[in-house]
This record gives C-alpha cells, structure tokens and sequence, in this order.
C-alpha cells in the first residue's frame, strides 16, 4: 500500500501563495512514489493579494483555502479538519504564501507568529514521529516551532547570485536551528527530527533542477514514512 501523504498550500501564485511549480513538482513525485494524496489549506483570508502580471497590490480579498482549491483542482479540504493519525507524513511546498499565510515571516522575520492549524499541525507529525517534508521558503516554519532542527534554505551566502535571500540561513541560525549548506538538486534530512528540506526556487535555478531537488526531498520523506 501507498504512503499517506497530506499536502498542505497556502493558496496559488507565488507572490501571495504557494508556487505552483513547487506545488505540482511535489504532487509529480508523490504520484511516481505511488503515494496517496489529500490536500489541505487554512480557511483563512489571505495576507495580501499580488497582480502578478504587475507584481503589484492588487485592491482585493481572497481566501487561501479558496485559492488553493485552483492548484487543487477542487479536491481539497480545511486544514482544520487534517488528523495526523490518517497518514504517514505531511509536505508544505512553498511560496510567498507560506511566509504571508501560514506564518508572518514576510512581515516579522524570525519574530513571525505561525498560524495555529499550521502550527498544531507541525506539532501532531512531529509528536507521532512522522516525516515532514518542506521546501523554498517553508523550512522557516519547522525553524519556529521547532527550535535546534537541521534545515536547508540553499545557501548561506549569495553564491554568484544563485540565492538573493541567503540572510534567510542567518535568521534560521538566530531561532537556535542549524542551517545545512545545499544545492538545489540536493534535499538535507534532519533524522532526529524527520524533517525534510530542499532550497528549491530560494535558488535562481533552471526549473528542471528545482523539480529534481524536490524530488529528492519526496524521496526521502517517503523513505522515513
């Protein structure tokens, strides 16, 4: 039987929510992994809303759970209604949504609150031993609520201007976590903790080596499921 596996997005388009490359890569290799999918997303009003032809604010409201029913194609839930018990590890793929949506990275850094569905979700997968799986921006997640975890945003330096965010590393180090230096077609597992990173677009990379990173990171949370 296929792993259980609970995807949770905070809503669609990269400025305001999940990227949507990050998101399908993620679905891609846990459907190669034979794993079984739910997905979730908080119903909550977003932070902001991005024209993202302009890149600009737009005058407007949406609801994330709303929003990532579109990545979804309609088959998703509350995340209020996810139980940890019903599968065998949990995925967050990222997007500036993660850092909006799910937690106030964007606005407060390292001082950011983390929703509490977001959060008493981390809390269940960790507390039950199972794999959580996070890319881009969303390790900063498991830096938060679980202080001295091992995590991978990339690298902790703007190497030849591949990772514009690099000081993101240095914030992760302040919550008391470890920062892992990796490439974007690498993934980092914490096994005391079972958390799964990979950098993928916190690197300017080509698209298909950001679909292989998360691939890794897949591969290993289904290993540890």
């Amino acid at each position: 039987m296929g792993k259980r596996v609970a995807l949770v997005l905070a809503g669609c388009g990269v400025f305001d929510g999940s990227e949507i490359h990050e998101a399908s890569a993620a679905l891609v290799h846990l459907s190669r992994g034979g794993a079984e999918v739910k997905i979730f997303a908080p119903n909550i009003e977003q932070r902001d809303v991005v024209n993202h032809l302009k890149g600009s604010p737009a005058e407007e409201k949406r609801n994330v759970l709303v929003e990532s029913a579109r990545l979804a194609r309609g088959n998703i839930q509350d995340l209020a209604e996810l139980k940890a018990s019903e599968f065998d590890a949990v995925i967050f793929p990222g997007g500036f949504g993660v850092a909006k949506n799910l937690c106030s990275w964007a606005v407060d850094g390292k001082n950011c609150t983390v929703n509490e569905h977001v959060n008493s979700t981390l809390q269940a997968f960790h507390s039950a031993k199972k794999p959580i799986g996070l890319c881009c921006i969303s390790p900063v997640l498991a830096a938060k609520v679980f202080p001295g975890c091992e995590v991978t945003v990339g690298q902790d330096k703007n190497v030849d201007g591949r990772f514009p965010d690099a000081e993101t590393a240095s914030a992760i180090a302040d919550l008391g976590c470890k920062h892992i230096c990796k490439n974007v077609n690498e993934s980092h597992v914490d096994k005391a903790n079972k958390i799964v990173t990979t950098c993928a677009f916190m690197c300017k990379a080509p698209l298909h080596e950001i679909f292989d990173g998360i691939g890794t990171m897949v591969e290993e949370v289904l290993k540890l499921a």
